[in-house]
């Protein structure tokens, strides 16, 4: 279901699961448009001999992830905060599976919370966070 306004907002509410594009040619379009052409990102051999389990899916493209999430589900909405932490490496070439839950709600200012949560097919955390966004009243 889309989401238009807040009144529309159940609290613990799940948002629809999104599967990033995490494959190596679209992590390499993203790095070239953000300047980091560097090995760590764009090559498995480079990033496992920086110690790395392979190349990195940046962590600014996974907040660009879960923010396409959101807007996915609320394509109205004002992404004001996305607060994450990174527990583990997002993998280049890996599938992963982002969700969200709503967490709080404040009908008169539109506000919605929502927890994010990036995991992997062995389904282990590897970012979570939390958004703070604003809905048409």
């Amino acid at each position: 279901m889309t989401i238009s306004k807040i009144s529309e907002v159940e609290f613990g509410e799940t948002l629809p699961a999104f599967q990033p594009d995490t494959t190596m040619p679209n992590v390499r379009r993203f790095a070239k448009a953000a300047g980091w052409e560097g090995g760590r990102f764009t090559d498995h051999d480079h990033a496992r001999k920086e110690g790395l389990p392979g190349a990195l899916v940046p962590g600014i493209m996974s907040q660009g992830f879960l923010s396409a999430m959101i807007h996915h589900w609320a394509p109205a909405a004002q992404i004001k905060n996305v607060d994450t932490v990174f527990r583990a490496p997002v993998i280049v070439d890996q599938v992963y599976s982002i969700s969200g839950v709503v967490t709080d709600i404040d009908l008169d200012s539109g506000r919605v919370e929502i927890d994010l949560t990036v995991t992997n097919e062995a389904n282990e955390t590897r970012v979570f966070g939390t958004a703070k966004v604003l809905l048409p009243i």
